[in-house]
């Protein structure tokens, strides 16, 4: 019995051993990296409190950078639409990305409040894109709250201001962060929703400008002042849940539409350019945008989003090279689909993502 048992523990403590051997792998930079750690620190304005997060960090950033280059590698050999690149997210996970920018708290007793009117027989046009009819404002920096909620809702209904005065001025979305909240059931950079944030317009009567009431990132007393008031909302309407045919069929008709989508994946906060895709999108739902329009390159659907999540996207080839931050997103998963109405206006939708622009997420 002595022998075996012997042998017993010595195969133990080798598993024992090679176990701790891989963790230790796992838990160690790698070397070869250090240059381009520093380049991307900088690159991005990256500084960390203490050495132990700066460790973790740099591992994540590890995994991220490998998961990214195997991506574009598999991009280059054609199984990929779009690539992806080490943009200012790069140190963080999923979970910590949707914690921070995409906290929508879809209501738990949610019901539309009116019934979207299709029209079938309609031919549509084959493309849509509501920035060269300038109903498109510029992409705004989301930063480290999950206001997205609040974006979406604005761009919707700057919009139909535009469509209505034919002026497009930039509304607050900070007005909502700091206003929209108990009584609407939305908390600010915790998260919120459109429908509720479209309510507290409608109550209030009104919705300051940016300029008047500029974003912070970060909750505050409520200061909105109706003397600043830049525009107001009658009503909303919410199209079919998950419908891309009425979605498609309000873009071309109404205007930019405020969705939501799941946007947890790390193909969706690293993407840089060209038609996302990913199969694993479900409709649970967690990240407000503005879709402002459709196409098809190369044979793919997509859908044209405004999206603040992403700092340093790259635009794609149907897109101004000028322009950061948008994104062409193809046979994307549509939760939930609301239009805002201004006085006797017709509705819109949005899909939102930010300019190229640094932080100090960390």
């Amino acid at each position: 019995m002595g022998a075996p048992a012997g042998s017993m523990i010595r195969k133990w403590l080798v598993c024992m051993l090679l176990a701790c051997s891989c963790a230790q792998a796992q838990v160690h930079k790698d070397p070869t990296l250090d240059h381009h750690w520093n380049l991307w620190k900088k690159t991005y304005g990256k500084q960390y409190k203490e050495k132990n997060e700066e460790v973790a960090r740099r591992l994540i950033w590890e995994k991220n950078l490998k998961f990214v280059m195997l991506h574009n590698l598999e991009h280059s050999m054609g199984m990929h639409s779009y690539d992806l690149g080490m943009n200012h997210l790069g140190d963080m996970t999923s979970e910590e990305v949707i914690s921070l920018m995409s906290s929508l708290r879809v209501p738990s007793q949610w019901q539309r409040n009116i019934t979207y009117k299709s029209n079938s027989n309609q031919k549509l046009p084959d493309s849509v894109d509501w920035r060269e009819k300038g109903c498109v404002t510029e992409v705004k920096y989301q930063g480290a709250c999950g206001a997205c909620w609040a974006f979406s809702a604005v761009g919707a209904l700057e919009a139909q201001l535009k469509l209505k005065t034919g002026k497009l001025v930039s509304l607050s979305a900070q007005n909502l962060v700091d206003c929209s909240t108990e009584k609407y059931r939305n908390e600010g950079c915790h998260g919120g929703f459109m429908t509720e944030a479209f309510q507290y317009i409608i109550d209030n009567k009104g919705i300051d400008s940016e300029a008047s009431y500029p974003y912070k990132a970060m909750d505050g007393k409520c200061r909105y002042d109706s003397r600043n008031r830049a525009a107001t909302c009658s009503k909303y309407t919410e199209l079919p849940f998950g419908s891309e045919d009425a979605l498609k069929e309000a873009v071309a008709n109404k205007g930019p539409v405020s969705v939501a989508i799941d946007a947890k994946h790390s193909s969706f906060y690293l993407y840089r350019s060209g038609v996302y895709y990913d199969p694993s999108c479900t409709q649970n739902v967690n990240h407000g945008v503005l879709v402002v329009g459709y196409g098809n390159l190369n044979g793919k659907d997509y859908w044209l989003v405004k999206n603040r999540m992403e700092s340093a996207a790259g635009a794609s080839t149907l897109v101004n090279k000028d322009i950061f931050g948008w994104q062409e997103i193809v046979e994307i998963t549509v939760g939930l689909l609301v239009i805002p109405l201004t006085q006797k206006s017709r509705g819109s939708l949005h899909f939102i993502t930010s300019p190229k622009k640094r932080n100090t997420f960390s």
